[in-house]
């Protein structure tokens, strides 16, 4: 495997890392900036819908352009909006940093799958992305954490400083070892790949994708004082409870990709209905510190359990429009990262309290199930995605095109 391919998932364990790591950093960060925990947990959202409106934007916008010069740009955009956030005098500036850090993450992340493609064999395609998705993993176990320890020891500025330092690191790789990487030949017909949108099982996978990552989200996302507030655990203990989330992510993600390619709506349905209940159990636990730091790990398990399979179901059904499938997938699941914090918050400031989160997160996953029992039901009926099914026939065609040229420099 290139050198250049590890560079790639150090930079994607920065980008998650800054993603995630609020999680653990908003007590602190509503104490500076004198703001409400639901208003710091805005700036989680403020990441997400960067990434949602970032993800297909820049996966057009960039298509045409040098890869490696897009990386080294992008990067840099990344690494400036985290030093940025860290000298951040109001939380305005905060909130836009967080915006344009987002933006520049959703296209790096789009243009870093397929440089990665292109510098191996195609043999070794999938190797190269789980390089690339292992550095997100790592952010779960080590970036979240440790992010959330620097902001308990050092402040939480100390954490965006962090990230910009493993940003500048990514950034010298980027420049040392990427390869120039020459543009497809042929530009994709953006008509044609539109087109999946008229499809109603694209739209139940972007609910499914959408409410299952909301409703985790919904109660992650206020992890840091449930533990502190509810569970009644020191704030130096939530980093390792976080930890422990990104370990069951880590499980969770092994035995989801090794099942949802033979079993995809088990896999769905299972995983969804898990995390039901385990945040069921965490808003009725949560008051007794062993129950939430179990039900940490277990949460983490079950949301990145489903996480594969959302995965495929939305290439399965958005085959016919490659530029635009993975870019789809980023985008629900970062309206789910939108609107179960915003949803939280809500249930915070109407003043159910923090045990609240859990159950409208757990309401959230109950309409991802639904969704995802409609396509299953739509599918035995004779419901095939129609996009897929007009481009079944020449599929294999539209995709060598656009592959050889890419992967023929490797």
């Amino acid at each position: 495997m290139p050198l250049a391919v590890y560079i790639l998932g150090l930079a994607v364990f920065a980008l998650g890392t800054s993603e995630f790591m609020l999680s653990g950093l908003l007590p602190p960060i509503a104490r500076d900036m004198d703001v409400t925990i639901p208003q710091a947990g805005l700036l989680i959202s403020a990441f997400a819908v960067g990434m949602v409106v970032g993800a297909p934007l820049l996966a057009v916008a960039t298509l045409r352009l040098p890869r490696r010069v897009t990386l080294i740009a992008l990067i840099t955009v990344f690494g400036l909006g985290q030093v940025a956030g860290a000298l951040a005098p109001s939380y305005g500036v905060l909130f836009a940093s967080r915006v344009v850090s987002a933006l520049a993450c959703a296209g790096f992340w789009a243009v870093g799958a397929a440089v990665a493609i292109a510098m191996v064999p195609v043999t070794s395609r999938a190797r190269a992305m789980a390089v690339m998705i292992g550095g997100l993993s790592v952010a779960n176990v080590l970036g979240v954490p440790m992010g959330a320890f620097l902001g308990d020891q050092l402040g939480w500025r100390s954490a965006f400083w962090a990230v910009a330092a493993a940003s500048a690191v990514a950034l010298v790789g980027v420049v040392a070892r990427v390869p120039h990487i020459p543009r497809p030949a042929e530009k994709p017909v953006l008509r044609k790949e539109l087109a999946i949108y008229a499809d109603r099982q694209v739209w139940l996978a972007i609910v499914a994708t959408a409410f299952a990552a909301g409703g985790v989200f919904c109660a992650f996302s206020y992890m840091a004082p449930l533990l502190t507030d509810v569970a009644g655990l020191a704030e130096s203990s939530v980093p390792w409870v976080l930890a422990l989330f990104g370990a069951g992510a880590l499980v969770g993600t092994a035995i989801g990709g090794r099942v949802a390619d033979a079993h995809l709506f088990g896999v769905l349905l299972s995983g969804m209905a898990a995390s039901a209940v385990f945040l069921t159990a965490l808003a009725l636990l949560s008051s007794t510190a062993a129950f939430a730091i179990a039900l940490s790990f277990l949460l983490g398990l079950s949301a990145f359990y489903t996480a594969p399979a959302l995965n495929a179901r939305m290439f399965n059904v958005a085959g016919a429009a490659p530029t635009l499938a993975g870019a789809t997938t980023t985008a629900a699941f970062n309206l789910g990262n939108t609107g179960g914090p915003w949803l939280g918050g809500t249930v915070i400031d109407a003043g159910l309290g923090y045990p609240a989160t859990a159950w409208a997160g757990a309401a959230m996953l109950l309409v991802g199930i639904a969704a995802v029992a409609l396509a299953l039901r739509l599918g035995r009926g004779g419901g095939r995605s129609r996009v897929a099914a007009r481009s079944a026939g020449r599929s294999a065609e539209a995709a060598e095109p656009q592959a050889a040229p890419v992967s023929g420099t490797a």
